[in-house]
């Protein structure tokens, strides 16, 4: 079976186009950096993801491009790397702050050089911002003090915004094999077994049938975890009765699906199901707003109304969409402050999730925009799974 991947030509194509931007921007340079746990900003251009140090890249006007990355990264990134210009630097090193004295490093400056960028009084655009660090920050102050150093993560956004075939062929890739953890998960699913084992067979599923690693820390939240928005699974022991949460995810050359359902126990019943029921409606409500053109901000607005109008403010936390892609959550957020309209080929997580008083639960699955409305990027969900205990 071929492997789903990214071709090499579309990382180049992707840096050309940066570069059309850069330029449209009035930027001399873009640096787009990345660490470990959000590796997009560098990955998308050059395939490299960093593993303890943090990596960033140079684009310039010209279409030329640099890859940087910490000490003890440098046969990794050739290895790894689509791009071939690659340079050591020591504000890329790991957070342990090492100083290696014996390193004679690369700088800011030899890195601009290499790709054309001449010149003291420079317009330096950083994407990644969220991400980059105050040590690289001084690093380009150092090398150039009377550059000017503005926020440019729109840049990098706007590309990664609309998804090419071979982007949605990597998401659906991702999905398929989510379908099956999740299929696995619920068949062992057991009073008396605790959230982490669950993780187990999630993670033992993904790799056997071809993921390069979780999309996201794996979600099997159980009872009062399950209110929590973000979480991490822990030694509790599963009980009768128990509302369980899955959210599990596997990436596929860095793109991160996943699939989000809500598992009970045994009967669910009462306020319990109701509020099921009502976070599920809502997911399948929000499907039918996704269409090109439509502003996201009246899909958001319209979500929370809903909410309103059944007298569950109480009950929501965030809604109804965010980018995915490369990351699990990626810009753009659907939100009431949003700015932009849908658009074909932009892809999201419907993320509809619901908080009561001692539990939550959350739908969630990926769709792609077409020109008509959206497709569902998994097999659809929505069964409410009872275990027998």
């Amino acid at each position: 079976m071929k492997r789903v991947m990214i071709p090499q030509s579309e990382y180049f194509e992707r840096i050309a186009k940066a570069a059309k931007l850069v330029g449209e921007a009035g930027l001399d340079v873009l640096i787009s950096n990345c660490n470990e746990a959000d590796y997009s900003f560098v990955r998308y251009f050059t395939n490299f993801w960093p593993l303890f140090e943090t990596a960033g890249v140079a684009i310039a006007p010209n279409g030329k491009a640099a890859l940087m990355v910490g000490p003890e990264s440098t046969k990794f990134a050739a290895d790894r790397s689509v791009l071939s210009n690659i340079f050591t630097l020591i504000e890329y090193r790991e957070s342990a702050d090492p100083a290696y004295p014996q390193l004679t490093p690369d700088t800011f400056a030899h890195v601009f050089k290499s790709i054309g960028v001449s010149g003291k009084k420079l317009r330096i655009g950083i994407a990644g911002y969220l991400v980059t660090n105050p040590v690289q920050l001084e690093g380009l102050r150092k090398n150039f003090p009377d550059a000017e150093i503005v926020r440019a993560d729109d840049i990098v956004r706007s590309l990664r915004t609309i998804k090419s075939e071979n982007e949605l062929a990597c998401m659906r890739e991702g999905f398929r094999i989510v379908e099956l953890a999740t299929k696995e998960v619920i068949k062992a699913l057991r009073p008396g077994m605790t959230e982490l084992q669950m993780v187990g067979v999630a993670q033992k599923c993904i790799y056997e049938n071809g993921a390069e690693y979780e999309g996201l820390p794996m979600y099997v939240f159980s009872e009062k975890s399950t209110s929590h928005a973000i979480s991490r699974s822990t030694y509790r022991t599963i009980g009768k009765g128990d509302l369980v949460q899955l959210n599990l995810s596997a990436k596929i050359e860095g793109y991160s699906p996943s699939v989000g359902v809500p598992v009970s126990m045994g009967p669910l019943t009462g306020e319990k199901r109701a509020l099921v029921e009502f976070c599920r409606d809502m997911h399948m409500w929000t499907y039918d707003q996704l269409k090109p053109g439509v502003p996201a901000s009246k899909v958001a607005s319209d979500f929370y109304q809903k909410y309103i109008d059944a007298g569950r403010v109480d009950n929501f936390v965030y809604g109804p969409c965010h980018g995915t892609g490369m990351i699990e959550v990626e810009a753009p957020w659907m939100e009431t402050s949003s700015t932009y309209l849908l658009q074909p080929n932009m892809t999201f997580q419907v993320d509809t999730f619901a908080s009561g008083p001692s539990y939550g639960m959350r739908w969630e699955t990926g769709i792609v925009i077409t020109e008509t409305g959206c497709q569902l990027l998994s097999n659809p969900i929505g069964q409410i799974h009872e275990i027998s205990c």
